[in-house]
């Protein structure tokens, strides 16, 4: 079993991993705080949903919630073994999960491109089991799509990025990229994580991005 500062720093295995339990230990909102949506759904024909990772998820989901035509916004914790986790079994690395924002979004008032451009800008995607300050497994940067149109985008947008950031010094980018049906369940965090930076204000947010551009498919110099 992993200890201390061994299971932050690599991925736990499946059998290493803590055992979990059958259902969500504690409750979960209905409702969005600011937006006044299910969490949960249902929500209108044609949202699409997307599950981001990258770092704190208090700060990542703000970015979220205050983007045009995104239906509704979730914390929450996925891509790894431990089922129904809490927050606390999460933070020991011995769970295998990622902070992780959904976003449940009309692709008719925001496009997949424009939130994938967003994620990618709006932190370090090449720090590995940290976010800055936050280190651990679970502030891995990661997306796990739910269409084969988001993974096309999540391709095409990374590989603009990279090429973006090598110019700006930066190396490889090491996010989890995998299809949210193999990521495995989204299991929704604590009630008081639910949009937190909205009911405190000025708690801690940890994102920061690199200053580099990511180029939208279809426009900068690769269209020429």
């Amino acid at each position: 079993m992993l200890f201390g500062s061994a299971a932050k720093s690599r991925m736990v295995t499946p059998a290493e991993a803590l055992p979990g339990r059958e259902s969500t230990p504690y409750p979960v909102p209905e409702t969005h705080a600011v937006l006044g949506t299910p969490l949960k759904g249902p929500w209108p024909g044609g949202t699409q949903v997307l599950y981001l990772a990258m770092g704190c998820f208090w700060g990542a989901e703000r970015i979220f919630w205050q983007t045009p035509g995104v239906v509704t916004t979730a914390v929450g914790y996925q891509g790894g073994y431990t089922p129904h986790p809490t927050y606390d079994e999460t933070c020991t690395g011995l769970t295998g999960h990622a902070e992780t924002v959904l976003v449940a979004y009309d692709p008719a008032q925001v496009s997949t491109e424009q939130l994938l451009k967003a994620f990618w800008e709006s932190h370090d995607p090449t720090q590995g089991y940290r976010q800055g300050n936050d280190r651990g497994t679970q502030y891995r940067s990661a997306i796990f799509w739910t269409t084969d149109a988001q993974r096309e985008l999540v391709e095409q947008t990374r590989e603009s990025y990279q090429q973006a950031l090598r110019e700006r010094g930066y190396g490889d980018i090491t996010t989890d990229l995998r299809p949210a049906s193999e990521a495995g369940d989204f299991y929704y965090a604590e009630d008081y994580h639910q949009q937190y930076l909205f009911r405190v204000p000025n708690g801690y947010c940890g994102l920061s991005g690199t200053g580099a551009s990511c180029p939208l498919p279809g426009t900068g110099p690769a269209a020429d």
